[in-house]
């Protein structure tokens, strides 16, 4: 495996990164098997997999503690990403949203940061965070300045508790004002084949600026794993309901172009789904893929992904299909 460096730090990391949101489980994904989870995790890493990430809200602690639990004994040989700015245990901050009787608020006041990182540091069984990322940012005219958060995070590296620092679900601005403070090593953006905004503004300037780009929901919550049918179901309260792409004709669109693929799967004898991580991986800016997994299986299918090298014709004949496939309905 061809290992990434993260920001500037020297940390190295596996291109594809392990995403644990669907493992904290709750109403947005519906059943979770814990022990089914860790043995994933450890299919993860025996493939090569290393940097793995997660967050407090991912299941309101579960997730950190299912990782926790998986890297016991073998904390050198991870990479944990972990996140603050969601907070349910105060007044601070503004509401978000609401579940399991919680109310969840944004906030990366200087006190919830602390208190979050140390309940994270208990959950996941470590003394220390590699990567710490900003969730989500404030809103409003009563915001944390964003020097008051990143002189927070800088005394935090400096007290050795984190050992980079990351931003999640930010605009360009955002990204220049955490910049004009100090060194940010990472973002962390929803970037998917049919979802890719992103491009080419915030690319290029995260390109520009040596700060890595982690895309999330990269297999767009399964749908472009194949796996995926016209008649699969979900749960009332499962995300996939609030994804466009998911409903009737647009999740037919989808699956006729997957379709389309069969002679790229053959060609480099690869999955859908390791088609998709690996074509995002060689989208310019795009430095880590991150994929969820809660079964063996599918962690080891993800892994594998790291191995295949695309043809520059075959990677922009991707693109061309996805241009033609335009927006959702």
């Amino acid at each position: 495996m061809v290992f990434r460096e993260l920001g500037t730090t020297g940390i190295k990391t596996s291109p594809v990164c392990l995403g644990t949101w669907a493992i904290g489980g709750g109403p947005w994904w519906g059943e979770s098997d814990d022990e089914e989870s860790v043995k994933a995790i450890h299919a993860a890493v025996d493939e090569g997999i290393n940097f793995i990430d997660t967050a407090p809200a991912y299941g309101f602690g579960r997730g950190e503690e299912v990782v926790g639990k998986a890297v016991k004994g073998m904390r050198d040989k991870v990479v944990i990403a972990t996140k603050c700015g969601l907070w349910w245990e105060g007044d601070e901050g503004e509401p978000f949203f609401e579940m399991d009787g919680y109310t969840v608020r944004r906030s990366l006041k200087p006190g919830t940061i602390r208190k979050e990182l140390e309940t994270s540091l208990k959950r996941l069984q470590t003394d220390y965070i590699d990567l710490y990322i900003t969730h989500w940012q404030e809103p409003g005219d009563d915001k944390t300045p964003i020097d008051v958060t990143m002189g927070c995070l800088l005394a935090l590296k400096k007290e050795g508790k984190i050992r980079a620092i990351g931003a999640s679900n930010t605009t360009i601005q955002d990204i220049k004002d955490y910049l004009a403070v100090s060194r940010l090593d990472a973002v962390q953006e929803r970037y998917t084949m049919l979802d890719r905004k992103i491009e080419p503004e915030y690319t290029e300037l995260c390109n520009g600026k040596s700060v890595g780009i982690m895309a999330y929901s990269v297999l767009e919550q399964g749908l472009l794993s194949g796996k995926i049918t016209m008649e699969s179901t979900f749960g009332d309260a499962e995300y996939r309901n609030h994804i466009p792409w998911f409903k009737g004709e647009n999740r037919q669109r989808v699956i006729r172009m997957l379709e389309g693929w069969t002679s790229l799967t053959e060609k480099y004898s690869c999955t859908l789904s390791q088609l998709v991580i690996t074509w995002t991986l060689s989208q310019k800016g795009i430095t880590w893929a991150l994929a969820g997994a809660r079964k063996v299986n599918h962690a080891k299918e993800n892994a594998r992904a790291c191995e295949i090298s695309l043809d520059p014709m075959d990677v922009q004949a991707i693109r061309s299909d996805l241009e033609s496939l335009g927006e959702p309905v």
